[in-house]
């Protein structure tokens, strides 16, 4: 009896941690757009103000 719920209780943690660990890389994926997004606008913007902004540059 304490074999099957020490191996059900494995399974829940890994399961677990494998949605976890999707959600994260969804997440990732999220965040990683709108960097890309927000990229492209500060290059857009460098190129119609005539001088060449550095990527920092609003830092």
């Amino acid at each position: 009896m304490g074999v099957i719920l020490l191996v059900l209780l494995l399974a829940l943690v890994l399961g677990g941690l494998g949605f976890a660990a999707h959600v994260l890389w969804i997440i990732a994926a999220i965040v990683f757009l709108a960097w890309l997004v927000g990229f492209g606008i500060s290059r857009g913007e460098a190129a119609g103000s005539g001088g060449r902004r550095r990527w920092y540059g609003r830092w």
